[in-house]
């Protein structure tokens, strides 16, 4: 459950970075270089990278499971 939490923390971070980074952009439009707008962004870069990593390393540990989708449990035959 924690490495659940982790990657629904994350992609929250993800999504606060970038509406920052358009908040940034919209309320400094006089600042040519847009230094905290590409900040923003790069952070967001950042935290998706992580997040990949993560993945992978949950994965391969065995932390997350994958499924299938709409999968049928198996059929139980009867003893006789």
């Amino acid at each position: 459950m924690l490495p659940k939490i982790f990657i629904v923390l994350l992609l929250l971070a993800i999504v606060t970075a970038l509406f920052s980074a358009v908040f940034f952009l919209v309320k400094d439009p006089s600042d040519a270089s847009h230094r905290r707008t590409m900040r923003a962004l790069a952070w967001r870069v950042g935290l998706q990278v992580a997040l990949i990593i993560f993945l992978i390393v949950a994965f391969t540990r065995g932390w997350l499971q994958p499924h299938g989708f709409n999968e049928k449990p198996a059929a139980v035959t009867p003893d006789r």
